[in-house]
């Protein structure tokens, strides 16, 4: 109901103010009407005079709101999970544990929805487009209801009628795009929806000692990896190094062996200087 006093106010031209901060954990007032939820609480300020003062009635609204309890404090996952959720939620309508959709949004195909209470949904506006998201509680639910829409879609063609501009399932959601200018554009917004699946455990999770042993090997390896990985740099430089310092040793000898170029008669090559015939370079040295 919150939601849809955002939706009515957007679709009159107006702005809504959002008085999240100051009221609960979502609000929003516009002209002589405001609305906001806290906890478990719904609460819905409507001024008799046309000209209300909109300040004076988020006083009275921070005033009524200090006293609730503030509950979990969080918007719907599912609302949460629409397309631009940030955008969306000022226009979002989400119900839960729903047993028909005619009535939150009237079209043919939702007759082929059956949530038998056990599902919940999610209706935001993007421009002339509307995306509905409806999660069932289990995958067999959601199987059912997913033969049943592509069915209904089916016949909806046969018959002339309208049908979603687009319909995908996701996970456990049923996603249905109604209203698109294009199918491009219907199928960028459902390929923004995206299934989160979370598991709990009533108990001892049975996989703890699995993610554990995961966990280890995984930081074995990393540790591994980085060491091998220093080994090789600090081999590289070792080599590196060596092989400048080698080089320049090297020329160092060459320059000094030109410096000395004495004569000999056996073709460059080292001889011994028994015949006294060679230079002493011992004591051109000194």
């Amino acid at each position: 109901e919150l939601l849809s006093l955002a939706a009515t106010t957007v679709g009159s031209g107006r702005t809504p103010v959002d008085i999240t901060d100051v009221a609960g954990v979502a609000g929003y007032a516009s002209g002589d009407e405001l609305a906001f939820f806290k906890g478990v609480h719904f609460v819905r300020i409507k001024s008799l005079k046309p000209a209300a003062n909109t300040s004076n009635m988020i006083a009275l609204a921070q005033s009524l709101a200090e006293p609730l309890e503030q509950g979990d404090g969080e918007i719907p996952v599912l609302v949460k999970h629409l397309p631009n959720p940030d955008e969306a939620q000022k226009t979002a309508v989400y119900v839960n544990s729903i047993d028909t959709l005619e009535r939150l949004l009237p079209h043919p195909v939702l007759t082929a929805v059956k949530g038998d209470g056990n599902a919940d949904a999610a209706l935001a506006s993007y421009g002339p487009s509307q995306v509905l998201i409806v999660e069932f509680n289990t995958p067999q639910l959601a199987s059912e209801n997913d033969r049943r829409i592509n069915a209904r879609i089916q016949e909806l063609w046969k018959l002339g009628q309208p049908a979603p501009t687009a319909y995908k399932r996701v996970g456990n959601y049923s996603v249905f795009v109604f209203n698109a200018p294009d199918d491009q554009t219907a199928k960028q917004l459902i390929d923004q929806v995206h299934y989160e699946q979370v598991v709990s455990w009533l108990g001892e999770n049975p996989n703890i000692l699995r993610r554990a042993e995961q966990r280890y090997i995984n930081t074995t390896l990393g540790v591994l990896v980085t060491v091998l990985k220093a080994s090789g740099y600090a081999l590289i430089a070792c080599l590196g190094l060596g092989g400048l310092v080698g080089a320049l040793l090297f020329s160092y000898r060459r320059s000094q062996q030109r410096d000395f170029n004495a004569y000999s008669d056996a073709g460059g090559m080292m001889r011994l200087n028994l015949d006294e015939m060679s230079a002493d370079l011992s004591q051109r040295r000194k």
